[in-house]
């Protein structure tokens, strides 16, 4: 199937309040502009570097979101058009947006990225940590960032029963952090390999990549 026909079966597929973030981590221009061209308009890249040209050479009006880990020294390159980000695993982090967003005039949304996955490689903050930042004072100061929700990373595993648990853990977390705080509305879960289980378990956006554009070379 073509890169527009993978676009519209999985959006047919999905409820309507669940956003669809089509990642083009590796893909060429020609494939980003075959989703485009049928509409989709939310892309989500992994490393700045990729991230900045694909911007300069698309049309203007895409959403683009950062998924992968981030740097503070990288955030002034993408302040001034990315829309959010999904991967805020510091305090620091946060306060390095929040200076270059008002730098560059803007509101940039942020997703505190959250560790529920087995494997020491993920990055993520712990339940705690999360919700130290939520409460802290630093966090009232900052006026050019929101912090709109969480996002996480399931174990790489053919265990429905352990994935389940895991983004069952981070809609608890979401939904008592909802409850406490307001302004939380954004639940990023769930992939290619494991989207409709995160959907069934609570998430409000997915990151799907190569079920879209195909296999990675």
């Amino acid at each position: 199937m073509s890169v527009a026909e993978n676009i519209k079966k999985i959006k047919s597929e999905i409820p309507t309040h669940v956003k669809l973030v089509a990642v083009t981590k590796t893909y060429p221009l020609e494939k980003i502009l075959e989703a485009y061209n049928v509409g989709h308009k939310i892309f989500g890249e992994n490393k700045v570097q990729e991230l900045t040209p694909k911007h300069q050479d698309l049309p203007k009006d895409i959403e683009w979101h950062l998924i992968g880990h981030l740097q503070t020294n990288k955030v002034k390159y993408i302040a001034p058009f990315v829309s959010m980000i999904h991967s805020v695993d510091s305090l620091k982090l946060l306060q390095e947006i929040d200076k270059c967003a008002e730098k560059s005039r803007r509101m940039i949304d942020c997703l505190l990225q959250i560790h529920i996955a087995q494997e020491e490689t993920k990055f993520g903050l712990s339940f705690e940590e999360a919700e130290a930042i939520i409460v802290s004072k630093e966090l009232l100061q900052m006026k050019n960032i929101r912090v709109v929700g969480l996002m996480g990373m399931a174990t790489l595993t053919e265990d429905e029963i352990q994935i389940r648990k895991e983004f069952k853990s981070l809609k608890t977390f979401f939904d008592k952090l909802k409850t406490n705080h307001s302004g939380r509305t954004t639940l990023s879960m769930g992939m290619s390999s494991d989207y409709k289980i995160a959907i069934e378990e609570g998430s409000n956006l997915i990151r799907v990549g190569s079920l879209i554009f195909g296999n990675r070379k």
